[in-house]
């Protein structure tokens, strides 16, 4: 049986204006927005040195997370979700 697994992770979404700022414009799958989103984490030094988990937000990431200044790994998906259709 040919199962596609993880086939919604696998589809093109495209991102808001705000998630576009740091992501690109173009529809891309979950799994590149994340890592994208990762990429420009460890490019800026965004991650907390303190607690790895967190991250806290620039001013392109700030609208992305919702205003919050900071946000846990697990947040940043919950939140990336909203930007993406």
């Amino acid at each position: 049986m040919a199962v596609k697994k993880n086939a919604g992770f696998m589809k093109p979404l495209q991102p808001d204006a705000a998630l576009a700022a740091v992501v690109g414009n173009k529809p891309l799958p979950r799994t590149e927005v994340v890592k994208s989103l990762w990429a420009y984490i460890k490019k800026n030094d965004l991650q907390d040195p303190k607690n790895k988990r967190n991250i806290n937000a620039d001013d392109k990431l700030k609208p992305v997370f919702g205003g919050k200044k900071t946000v846990n790994m697990f947040e940043m998906t919950k939140l990336v979700s909203e930007h993406l259709k």
